[in-house]
């Protein structure tokens, strides 16, 4: 029997890799979103906010996960785990697993709560990632301590409010500078994170654009056969057709560590 997880944030083309494992008989819970994310989601919500209230922030773009790694895990919060899977954890079949984007905001304690299983990490390019909304672009609702989007853009980046000409072409600056800002904690926590002894990094432009040799490698990471489903190859790069900011400079060791094109 194997367990499956997806690490990876939100509006990084996690469906993909759910729709996939579903279609491949992987029991990934029930009900299921659109999106493939295991419902009711709240127990897993709440999780997140035990977890960040263990976080510290230094200040600016640096946090502290360090005590994570060796506290005891709040019985809390392991509870809250244990509701939100139970459906899977108490599931029969052969092959399953779950997939919900907040799970990488508690990755460290779902590392040591579930060593062995196996992790798939997927990751897609920030500028594509920060185009559109998703629930964990304000970390605050999560209690994750974190610079003030707008007040980072006034400090850093005060070209970049000057050109937005009227208040909605501001406001989306400033929901891009949030999204970016979750894109670089959900980056460095799981960069803090000790690596379970079974993880696999999976990119995905690769699995639209690289589909065969992708799922090659899945299956025999996974030791499975894995179902083909229609991929989009327009999701791969949408930034260069959008007149809006898609990087921010404190993006770029994250992309280099994923292969991705610094813009000059």
């Amino acid at each position: 029997m194997s367990l499956i997880t997806i690490i990876g944030r939100g509006h990084g083309g996690t469906r993909a890799i759910s729709h996939t494992l579903i279609a491949s008989n992987v029991f990934m819970g029930e009900p299921l979103n659109r999106s493939g994310d295991l419902l009711p989601p709240q127990p897993m919500y709440e999780a997140c906010r035990v977890l960040a209230r263990y976080v510290e922030w230094k200040g600016g773009l640096e946090w502290d996960f360090s005590a994570l790694h060796t506290m005891p895990i709040p019985e809390e919060f392991t509870a809250l785990i244990h509701q939100y899977l139970q459906k899977v954890l108490s599931a029969k079949e052969e092959h399953k697993g779950w997939k919900i984007p907040e799970t990488t905001l508690v990755f460290p304690w779902i590392v040591r709560m579930f060593p062995e299983i196996k992790y798939i990490y997927w990751v897609r390019n920030p500028r594509d990632n920060i185009l559109a909304r998703h629930l964990t672009d304000n970390l605050a609702d999560f209690g994750v301590p974190q610079p003030d989007a707008e007040q980072l853009l006034r400090e850093r980046y005060p070209n970049l409010l000057a050109r937005a000409e009227t208040p909605e072409q501001k406001e989306e600056l400033v929901w891009r500078m949030r999204r970016a800002l979750s894109w670089q904690y959900q980056y460095a926590i799981v960069a803090a994170t000790p690596k379970p002894v079974n993880w696999i990094v999976v990119r995905f432009e690769d699995f639209v654009n690289c589909q065969e040799e992708t799922l090659a490698r899945l299956e025999a990471y996974l030791g499975i056969p894995l179902a083909r489903i229609i991929v989009r190859r327009e999701a791969v790069g949408r930034y260069s057709q959008d007149e809006g900011v898609s990087y921010f400079d404190f993006l770029e060791d994250g992309m280099r560590e994923f292969g991705y094109e610094i813009p000059e």
